[in-house]
């Protein structure tokens, strides 16, 4: 077995996008922490199309370091996609996925670890004293948080931090898109996994911009309901378009009905009421519900799982 698929017991995954200024710094940190552990580890840097010379900063560290891995999109795909591309190229036991702002500390990593030793196969990072802005960021998140615990059933404080240790056949088997990388401890979960979360420490940002804001709400919202979506209704997907589209179809027959009684009983005209339209309306929708809804969801699913499309192109490899 060659040395790309030798498997190591730590891989951590950053994406990078425009950090140009936090990143010698990160990585003296991880590797203060990482070098003391006694295991063997890679750092996985992927550069998701920064305008910056943050990948220049990682070629050059790259040469100073065997243990760092350094991917460069061509584009910005977003987040997830950086996730994904770390989690394909992995090797370790354990891979623990981070920011490269700063905020997250390497030092609570060997926290996550022994966590991990206790039998769980993800554990998430709680930011319980955040260093951000509440009106703007925090509020937004402790919502979003309770929203997704809700929905998800999985009930954890900060979806959003991206400091988590995850066994590496967890991610192995996730296939990411959209704004999913929050949700991966709900779709693990569905795996079977056990998930649980520990308090870690937060700094405030010292250098460069924060990406994040309350215009992701509408698109972490919708992506709430695709998660929903393929935990509940997946493998049977009817029980949902089916039961909307006969409830529509109910509707429409009894509208239709009602006219028919007025119609051929009573001698009613029925052909200038708008209940009549309504009542075709509701016979097309229920119609269109459980076959366009239906086979559009499955296209969607088969597409992004099936086909083992990647949702990003690499432009080089450091490694």
């Amino acid at each position: 077995m060659g040395d790309c698929e030798k498997q190591i017991d730590i891989s951590v995954v950053i994406p990078v996008y425009n950090e140009e200024s936090n990143l010698l710094e990160l990585h003296r940190q991880l590797n203060d922490v990482l070098s003391n552990m006694g295991r063997s580890y890679e750092i996985i840097a992927v550069d998701d199309g920064s305008s910056d010379d943050s990948f220049e900063v990682l070629r050059r560290l790259h040469g100073q370091d065997e243990h760092l891995v350094a991917v460069r999109f061509r584009r910005n795909f977003g987040q997830t996609a950086a996730f994904s591309a770390g989690f394909d190229l992995a090797r370790g036991q354990i891979v623990i996925t981070m920011d490269a702002d700063l905020q997250n500390d390497p030092v609570d990593i060997p926290h996550l670890i022994e966590m991990m030793e206790e039998g769980y196969d993800v554990v998430s990072g709680w930011r319980k004293d955040r260093k951000d802005p509440f009106v703007s960021r925090r509020l937004p998140s402790i919502m979003a948080n309770r929203l997704i615990s809700f929905v998800t059933g999985v009930k954890l404080h900060d979806y959003g931090c991206s400091l988590k240790a995850y066994r590496g056949d967890v991610v192995k088997n996730l296939h990411l898109y959209g704004e999913m990388h929050r949700f991966i401890p709900a779709l693990a979960n569905w795996m079977g996994v056990s998930v649980t979360e520990i308090a870690v420490r937060h700094h405030p940002r010292r250098h460069g911009k924060s990406k994040y804001g309350i215009s992701r709400t509408l698109k972490v919202i919708l992506d709430l309901l695709t998660v929903r979506f393929l935990l509940s209704f997946s493998a049977r997907p009817m029980q949902l378009f089916g039961l909307l589209g006969m409830g529509s179809f109910g509707v429409g027959f009894l509208i239709g009905l009602y006219l028919t009684v007025l119609k051929v009983i009573y001698g009613q005209s029925i052909s200038n009421r708008p209940l009549l339209l309504l009542g075709v309306l509701m016979l097309v929708a229920g119609i269109q519900l459980t076959t366009m809804g239906l086979l559009a969801e499955l296209i969607v699913r088969t597409y992004h799982e099936t086909q083992d499309k990647a949702i990003y192109v690499i432009r080089e490899v450091l490694d």
